[in-house]
């Protein structure tokens, strides 16, 4: 299945999970992903329910993930779809001290692009992450 250009223009590849292909949004200023599930479908609610508990379980594996590793005060879980039609899960850790905070991440201007380095940094713990979690 081929990802979105929009998509693949604003995200780093974070790994493929089995359900669904995990980006790093890139824009440092707030800890965000976006799970792109394995399907040509663009509602959940289409999907079969066992899909559907699949993928949210993915979910929850990475929300645990920014729980631990990025210790928001809370958790944004969203499907919107208006702008990129593919089915798509935004899953941000947000901070009272992000520069958005308390308004939507959607259509901000400011922005910081991430490193090379954050970029596989996050991947490598975020590998890790899933290994412990795994055992």
């Amino acid at each position: 299945m081929e990802l979105d250009a929009r998509l693949q223009a604003d995200c780093h590849p974070i790994c493929e999970l089995t359900e669904s292909r995990l980006l790093l949004m890139n824009n440092a200023l707030v800890d965000w992903f976006i799970l792109v599930p394995h399907c040509e479908e663009i509602e959940l609610t289409r999907l079969p329910f066992a899909q559907q508990t699949a993928i949210l379980s993915e979910v929850n594996l990475v929300a645990r993930y920014l729980q631990q590793h990025c210790k928001p005060d809370k958790l944004n879980i969203a499907t919107l779809g208006n702008v990129v039609s593919q089915l798509h899960i935004h899953v941000i850790g947000r901070k009272h001290t992000d520069p958005y905070w308390p308004a939507p991440v959607w259509g901000q201007a400011e922005r910081l692009d991430y490193t090379e380095t954050q970029i596989e940094q996050i991947r490598q713990s975020f590998t890790e992450f899933v290994q412990q979690e795994n055992q």
